[in-house]
């Protein structure tokens, strides 16, 4: 096949894709512009053996410490991984091996009933059961129904920072007093409101991070609010001999040993995330984080005025919507080129408004909203 025609087969296959405008169920979104940039000029840079490639490695030196500050702990320990899943994954191993080289068999984690999926991969890749809370009115994870299911082969709770869901916090703050008291490892899974919540308005309410002192580990993405390029997390220990647990032996590359869930890691994300990091600097990424919530309450706002009320006044920018006949909604806003999702329980329409969403594109939803509902 020659250059041409494997542009034009290229061109086939990306046209199937489904752009970003009408999008309203990810949280993902088209990354910065510079992180493009970055992420091509280091397309080729390998990070599983980082001293072939110095530069990129002082680059995710940098981003550890920077996104250890925005959470409370520029002294954090960490690597940019694929993301949230590999973020969770890794801070779930590192206690599991704490506690097994401790004698611990049979163990068990508590994670709430609004928890990523990725908790379910969990319970199979590290033969430890997953024991789900139970949640309050508002969709928090309630500390009774954690206390209730935690026991003597219990290593580790786990609250959420923006649940994939619904936007929820859970009072991760009740939790580092739980995980403080009986002495147990805390992980939160702030992947998407880790970017989201340090730039509310009202962000005092929302305790999530490392000033908790029961707070173990953290899991961020870079790749979501962060609008860094794909793929992009974080994992933060506020205790590096975490980070040992998961060493493994690497003898013959320029490192002695990896922490990495993955062997060949992208540099080129790292250098993505380095460039908007340092490109939009706080102020930048608060004014991204304004707009999605102002075009949140513009949502939420157009959807009252149909008599259509969120299933929880929105904490940041994912919005539910409790409609008539759910998937219905959902098929007949897909055939006007709409995409969105439902929640599980209760089940409601539920969007999301990530960076490509603009004024233009809540008046055009909120129109075909009004036409499928009506």
């Amino acid at each position: 096949m020659n250059k041409e025609e494997l542009e034009r087969l290229l061109a086939d296959k990306k046209s199937k894709d489904l752009p970003y405008n009408h999008i309203l169920s990810s949280m993902c979104t088209y990354p910065h512009e510079v992180a493009v940039y970055a992420h091509e000029m280091f397309i080729e840079s390998n990070l599983g053996d980082s001293g072939l490639f110095k530069g990129t490695k002082e680059m995710e030196d940098e981003v550890i410490a920077i996104i250890g500050e925005l959470l409370g702990n520029s002294n954090a320990y960490g690597y940019i991984s694929t993301g949230g899943t590999e973020s969770n994954i890794q801070a779930i191993r590192a206690i599991r091996n704490r506690r097994r080289r401790e004698g611990l068999s049979d163990m068990n984690i508590i994670v709430p009933e609004t928890a990523h999926f990725s908790f379910d991969k969990i319970a199979d890749i590290l033969s430890i059961e997953v024991r789900k809370a139970k949640v309050d009115h508002q969709l928090r994870v309630d500390p009774e129904s954690v206390k209730e299911l935690m026991d003597e082969r219990t290593i580790c709770i786990v609250g959420i920072a923006g649940t994939t869901e619904f936007g929820q916090v859970d009072p991760i703050e009740a939790l580092s007093e739980i995980a403080e008291d009986s002495g147990i490892f805390l992980h939160v899974d702030a992947a998407f409101g880790g970017f989201v919540i340090p730039f509310l308005a009202d962000r005092d309410k929302y305790k999530f991070d490392f000033t908790l002192e029961g707070v173990s580990s953290i899991s961020i993405d870079p790749h979501k609010m962060g609008m860094s390029t794909i793929p992009a997390g974080c994992i933060l220990f506020r205790d590096g001999s975490y980070l040992k647990e998961l060493a493994v032996s690497t003898p013959y590359l320029t490192i002695k040993e990896q922490y990495s869930l993955i062997g060949t890691r992208s540099g080129a994300s790292v250098a993505a995330t380095f460039a908007v990091l340092k490109y939009l600097g706080k102020d930048g990424l608060k004014t991204v984080v304004d707009k999605c919530m102002k075009l949140t309450e513009l949502l939420v706002n157009g959807a009252k005025q149909m008599g259509i009320e969120p299933v929880i006044e929105p904490v940041m920018n994912v919005v539910t919507l409790r409609v008539h006949d759910v998937d219905a909604v959902v098929k007949a806003l897909r055939a006007k080129g709409w995409e969105v999702s439902t929640t599980r329980s209760p089940k409601a329409l539920r969007i999301v408004i990530m960076p490509h969403v603009n004024d233009d594109t809540i008046e055009s939803f909120l129109e075909a909203l009004n036409e499928v509902v009506s």
